[in-house]
């Protein structure tokens, strides 16, 4: 049976709820679809405010051949079999690449060409900003479009288009918790209404209760678990570092943002302890940059049970800590004149430079603050 998101999305901008500052009239990309003009975009914004709705109503208005991959699954040979395959005699091919940011490098550069030469117009979505996750040479062939958090007027009008009945306290609570998110909200009411018949605030709060795998990536899971993550390779447990990986990765969790936390990890819980632990941290970011899910699991893995299995340091962490502190309280102290930059003559008059030594043990720091130990 065809998922009720299916059955009442619109089929036109007129049709269309929310997002108005680009699809009113004379907007952006209502201009866009009025003139039929051919090009590559980026949507950018959070779950279901529109990103895939939008993108078939643009392809519908262009008569053109559509595709849609997820870069969550897809891969370089699934691009391939779309440009290999015969069609876009009569129409473009338009290409909807949802969560574009799950592309790593090497696959955004396989589909560069084809965007340049015209075969593949590309449409992104993505949640996260294309600034740092979609290659430059990709981007500037793209234009963004930046989608906005529907409101609460918005996603009432969605919910009545439902077309399921509801009173006002349990419209009210859905909103609330749908967050701006159609599609969730959209959800919420059909497993509602299959599995007890009616649409009632406590029904659906029994169903939010039975979601499996409920991981918000801006809410209290998303801290909780990686909390979960960095705090059971600091106590040197590799299986319950792995367990809370294996939890985000289920979920949908960049695997960039938990690359990143490794790297961080490295230094500030390990540090001068085992230097080796920075390289191959980076190593693990790079290998996920270049590989991509689900391969990129194995190097996450990788990574976790070498950190977790680290001895501990966090001597690199305190010192840094200690030293901005003292930056920002003592603020620009005079730097001792024999170690200044001097370039010039008149900085060798004003004696910058003299009486430097190479390899001394003569106190470097400020007059002020000479004999602090932030290393130890």
């Amino acid at each position: 049976m065809e998922p009720l998101a299916f059955k009442i999305r619109p089929k036109n901008l007129a049709e269309f709820i929310g997002q108005r500052h680009l699809v009113g009239k004379g907007k952006p990309f209502e201009i866009a679809i009025a003139k039929k003009h051919l090009f590559s975009f980026i949507f950018w914004g959070p779950p279901g405010v529109g990103k895939t709705t939008l993108a078939k109503i643009y392809a519908e208005a262009l008569n053109a051949e559509y595709h849609q991959l997820s870069a969550v699954s897809a891969g370089k040979e699934d691009i391939k079999k779309i440009i290999d395959a015969e069609g876009g005699l009569f129409g473009p091919k338009i290409l909807f690449l949802d969560e574009i940011h799950r592309f790593n490098k090497a696959q955004q550069d396989f589909l560069l060409p084809f965007v340049e030469s015209g075969k593949l117009t590309l449409i992104g979505a993505t949640t996260e900003n294309p600034s740092f996750e979609v290659i430059p040479a990709l981007l500037s062939r793209c234009r963004i479009f930046v989608l906005n958090e529907l409101s609460d007027a918005e996603m009432e009008e969605i919910i009545k288009h439902a077309g399921f009945s509801m009173d006002k306290e349990a419209r009210d609570w859905l909103i609330g918790m749908a967050g701006g998110d159609a599609r969730q909200a959209i959800a919420m009411i059909e497993n509602t209404h299959k599995l007890y018949g009616e649409v009632t605030i406590e029904n659906l709060k029994n169903t939010l209760q039975s979601k499996h795998l409920r991981y918000d990536k801006k809410g209290d899971e998303h801290y909780n678990t990686i909390s979960a993550f960095i705090k059971s390779m600091r106590a040197s447990q590799p299986d319950a570092a792995l367990y809370y990986l294996a939890r985000m990765i289920e979920s949908g969790e960049d695997p960039k943002f938990i690359a990143r936390r490794m790297v961080i990890f490295a230094s500030e819980d390990i540090g001068m302890e085992d230097s080796g632990a920075l390289p191959l941290a980076n190593a693990v970011f790079r290998a996920v940059e270049t590989v991509g899910l689900p391969e990129a699991g194995i190097n996450l893995s990788h990574g976790a049970i070498y950190l977790s299995l680290a001895s501990k340091n966090r001597s690199v962490y305190h010192a840094y800590l200690a030293t901005i502190s003292d930056a920002k309280e003592y603020g620009n102290l005079p730097i001792p004149l024999k170690i200044r930059n001097a370039p010039t003559k008149l900085m060798k008059d004003l004696k910058y430079g003299e009486g430097y030594e190479k390899y001394t043990k003569e106190d470097l720091l400020p007059e002020k603050i000479k004999g602090k130990r932030y290393f130890h």
